[in-house]
């Protein structure tokens, strides 16, 4: 049994074949696609977050519209980019989105990827301190985000405030208790997924990471899942984790399908240099009739090993479109898998 979520990038531009032409249609269609996607079943609306293009961005206005909407569903991000966040300033946003929902957001960051533009975080007033890399800004500012997430007052109250104080020091408002056990690190290497699971995040894996062995995607994937699992285990923490990977599986059930993705049947992965110091290694789509793609997909060894699947959907296609590409996973090829 896996949770299966999917997860959106949000694109939108004015092209001729789009069903999101403005940045209001792809908002409006993400709520209604959460809606439905809990309707039929599924167990995540997940939201990747870029900046300076035209894609979903700040992400915690969606997450808190779907939470009044919905009454299931698990909420999140895939990831938000720690190198543009005000930690103290998130939590708040984090605690007010989670408390709509109900307790149902699945909170993922990370360092960030390369962007739009050069240095983007440095236009929201944000530069590595003296002697560290933009990277380990990102990681520190998650740290920072994760410390205040428990709700321990840490800020000494005015003696002479505008409404009366608790005693002690004050925390951040509001506190929504559990949020802490809810973030998702998104991690590339096996170095930092070990990481997460040290600080007590889970781990979220994408469709690249870096190229550590030359084996197929799906096998370095699986392997830096379980260094995460063995080096959770060593850290003694109490729970359990969650683990997710994402991929692109598409059900050919029809021409309209087979017209957009039948071109992915038989990709294989491909490597890449997503820095100029770092080869990556991108994993393949799925695309192909039912019984096809259920054994194609057994032979996914990461996708074994987690717990939660994230399905990345084409949202540019519009919501009934989307339905459409969930709904066919969950009826024909998920059972199959033994996922439901």
């Amino acid at each position: 049994m896996k949770k299966i979520g999917f997860l959106s990038f949000g694109h939108w531009d004015d092209h001729p074949t789009y069903a999101t032409r403005t940045a209001s249609d792809t908002l409006l269609q993400s709520i209604d696609l959460a809606v439905a996607a809990e309707e039929i079943g599924l167990d995540g609306a997940y939201f990747r977050v870029h900046h300076f293009a035209k894609q979903l961005a700040s992400p915690f206005p969606l997450l808190a519209a779907i939470g009044a909407r919905t009454h299931k569903i698990e909420i999140g991000t895939g990831v938000i980019d720690m190198r543009y966040e005000n930690p103290l300033y998130m939590i708040e946003d984090a605690g007010a989105a989670d408390l709509i929902s109900g307790g149902r957001l699945q909170l993922g960051i990370s360092r960030g990827s390369p962007e739009q533009v050069i240095d983007g975080w440095r236009h929201f007033g944000y530069k590595p301190a003296e002697g560290e890399t933009d990277a380990e800004m990102g990681r520190q500012k998650g740290l920072a985000f994760l410390e205040k997430l428990d709700g321990v007052g840490f800020a000494q109250p005015n003696p002479n405030p505008m409404f009366p104080n608790p005693p002690g020091l004050l925390r951040l408002e509001p506190h929504s208790v559990g949020l802490r056990d809810r973030i998702w690190w998104g991690a590339a290497s096996n170095a930092t997924a070990i990481w997460a699971a040290q600080k007590g995040m889970n781990l979220q894996s994408s469709t690249l990471k870096d190229d550590e062995s030359g084996k197929p995607f799906h096998i370095q994937q699986a392997e830096q899942i379980r260094l995460f699992k063995s080096a959770w285990k060593k850290a003694g923490h109490k729970r359990e984790p969650r683990i997710s990977v994402s991929r692109s599986i598409f059900a050919l059930m029809n021409d309209q399908d087979r017209y957009y993705f039948g071109h992915e049947a038989n990709r294989e992965d491909k490597i890449g240099m997503i820095e100029p110091d770092k080869r990556a290694i991108f994993g393949r789509s799925y695309a192909a009739e039912p019984d096809q793609l259920i054994k194609d997909l057994a032979g996914d060894e990461a996708i074994q090993e987690a717990d939660t699947l994230l399905l990345t959907i084409p949202n540019t296609l519009g919501t009934d479109y989307n339905v459409h590409v969930l709904s066919s996973i969950l009826e024909h090829v998920a059972p199959g898998l033994g996922w439901r």
